[in-house]
């Protein structure tokens, strides 16, 4: 079986943790213990979150200023290589010695004319007080807006288009290759309008759009989004919140959900059970083998009863 997984920025980073590389790696080494039976039965394919790391890299580059901070782009480049780097060690620290790996940095093409340009609404970077941020709106060209008492930048998230490098990927998998890819949402990328010259773009692109995107070009018989909570819950935050085991795509999209937690792994995992009649299921890192075995978190599939888990009513 060919299984995509999706790590969570938790998997790297949890909440009020240091964002040292010494606590990431201790991280990625208990997610790798996770990750390692489902490495050994099928071809597998590793995406991750990279908020936190890009975040501290823009921080650090702010603090010299004798050359202006680098980009999003190549800041998304540079994550890819740190964490990919980080998952191959301890996952190969774990599997055979014979197994390869592969961590490919993976651009992401993104559409220019993508409505999501004409309202920026990903924040990223540091705070500041309004005065602060208007005179750096002013010099770079940033969009700012309101983030509780102060503001931040925003840039666009488009929708993901195309995965460039879904070719060697997919001749690694055939060769055994457990392959790490599409970090952050991939290093996002478009053309210059009218012509064929490749560029990177100043947005974040969804990590589980991207990842969603990645699973279904390799023609994936499993997605999963490994997050910080069990499962779905219908009313959540209720007295009659209750978790759902198995659900079809067009009941879930009649769902109410956060549209900045659950709702974008929900629309992720939407999209990708309704365009390959295949499995997504989204649960936590710690139920990672039976989130496969469609025995925990929330699986969403087009028929339902063939799954383990019913909805919990």
């Amino acid at each position: 079986m060919r299984v995509v997984v999706a790590l969570g920025g938790n998997a790297l980073l949890q909440r009020g943790q240091p964002m040292s590389a010494e606590r990431q790696r201790e991280n990625v080494r208990i997610a790798a213990q996770q990750l390692a039976p489902i490495a050994e039965g099928h071809e597998l394919v590793i995406s991750h979150g990279n908020g936190p790391q890009v975040g501290l890299l823009a921080l650090q580059a702010a603090a010299y200023e004798e050359v202006e901070a680098y980009p999003l782009d190549v800041l998304g480049a540079q994550t890819e290589g740190m964490i990919g780097y980080m998952i191959e060690q301890e996952l190969g620290n774990i599997l055979p010695f014979e197994r390869p790996f592969a961590s490919i940095l993976t651009m992401v093409e993104v559409d220019p004319a993508d409505p999501a340009f004409q309202d920026p609404t990903k924040f990223i970077g540091p705070v500041y007080e309004k005065d602060e941020a208007d005179r750096l709106a002013a010099e770079k060209g940033w969009v700012v807006k309101q983030d509780g008492d102060k503001w931040r930048r925003v840039v666009a998230s488009p929708e993901p288009k195309r995965i460039f490098e879904i070719r060697p990927i997919t001749w690694l998998l055939e060769r055994g290759c457990v392959v790490v890819c599409t970090g952050g949402g991939g290093i996002p990328t478009m053309y210059t309008p009218g012509t064929r010259t490749l560029v990177g773009a100043e947005v974040v692109i969804d990590k589980d759009r991207a990842s969603a995107l990645l699973a279904e070009q390799l023609g994936a018989d499993l997605f999963v989004m490994a997050t910080d909570v069990e499962a779905i819950y219908r009313d959540f935050g209720t007295p009659q919140q209750a978790s759902i085991g198995a659900i079809t795509p067009d009941e879930l999209a009649a769902m109410p959900l956060p549209a900045g937690s659950m709702g974008p792994k929900a629309e992720a995992a939407i999209g990708f059970a309704r365009r390959t009649g295949k499995r997504a299921a989204i649960g936590t890192l710690a139920q990672l083998g039976a989130l496969a075995s469609g025995e925990a978190g929330t699986q969403i599939a087009l028929d339902p009863g063939r799954v383990a888990q019913p909805v919990e009513g």
